[in-house]
């Protein structure tokens, strides 16, 4: 079946039901589901055999495998000659082509960054890496702000704030390393860390850890915790930071708070495309 042939998608008993309302038949909305979801698995996984798509799909061997072909004839799912286990095809990348250009990763953001500066009650910014610093490109201010500085459009070093650490951490080691002979480590108040080795090690647990803490590094009395945003290629594109006095927004309140910041960021990178990729072992 070639990537034009007009047939659908999985052919079934389906067409021989009785139609909804809408005209579509309830076997025909399964079948796609399944098939959508057979693209995920392999997606998640990086590969995975017929028994092991069935199981995940709670299906007979049989009905995975048509799946599987139909996908395959599409070009969607590859299944290499020298192996058992199916793969994504290059035909997502035809159907994925167009669409990173239309994410803005401002407006996939916005309701995460929103929802948690109520939650919170606390300054929340989103930033991009600009000409090796930090910029914030969106931000909410929580009911309790102290803080009424208007933080989008401002630049902020990377080495000294969290959300540039994530963006540094991020960053391959040799671009890294340009960045930061480009702007070097300058002292802003007595915490900053101004040791490339010990910037690098904090920087590992950063990329370990998936998001990075400061105190009071960037300015005396701030606090703030941030977290990577991935696109559909997992590079980090973005940072989501929860910034607030020290007085109030301590280490052990950062703590409490990064899964839940996780979880936000996380869910913005699957807006912008990105599947965490568990790989066989």
């Amino acid at each position: 079946m070639s990537s034009s042939d007009p047939r659908p998608l999985i052919a079934s008993d389906a067409s021989k039901e009785q139609t909804t309302t809408d005209g579509v038949t309830p076997g025909g909305v399964q079948s796609v589901d399944r098939a959508i979801t057979v693209l995920e698995v392999l997606a998640r996984t990086g590969g995975s055999t017929v028994t092991e798509v069935a199981a995940e799909l709670g299906v007979h061997k049989s009905t995975a495998s048509r799946l599987l072909g139909a996908l395959e004839a599409r070009g969607l799912v590859h299944h290499p000659s020298d192996g058992s286990r199916y793969e994504l095809g290059f035909g997502i990348l035809r159907l994925a082509h167009s669409i990173p250009g239309r994410l803005s990763v401002v407006a996939e953001a916005h309701d995460e960054i929103r929802s948690l500066a109520r939650t919170h009650s606390e300054t929340v910014n989103l930033a991009v890496l600009r000409e090796g610093q930090a910029v914030n490109v969106d931000q909410e201010m929580g009911p309790s702000s102290i803080a009424t500085h208007d933080w989008i459009g401002s630049l902020t070093p990377l080495h000294a704030t969290a959300s540039g650490k994530v963006l540094l951490a991020g960053l391959s080691s040799d671009e890294r390393a340009r960045v930061l002979r480009t702007r070097g480590l300058p002292a802003l108040t007595a915490r900053t860390i101004t040791s490339r080795k010990q910037l690098e090690r904090q920087l590992i647990d950063v990329a370990a850890q998936g998001y990075a803490t400061v105190c009071e590094e960037f300015e005396i009395g701030l606090n703030s915790v941030a977290v990577p945003v991935r696109d559909h290629l997992g590079t980090v594109i973005a940072s989501i930071s929860v910034s607030g006095p020290a007085f109030r927004f301590t280490e052990e309140t950062m703590t409490d708070l990064v899964e839940e910041l996780k979880e936000a960021g996380e869910r913005v990178s699957r807006r912008m495309g990105y599947v965490p990729v568990d790989r066989p072992e």
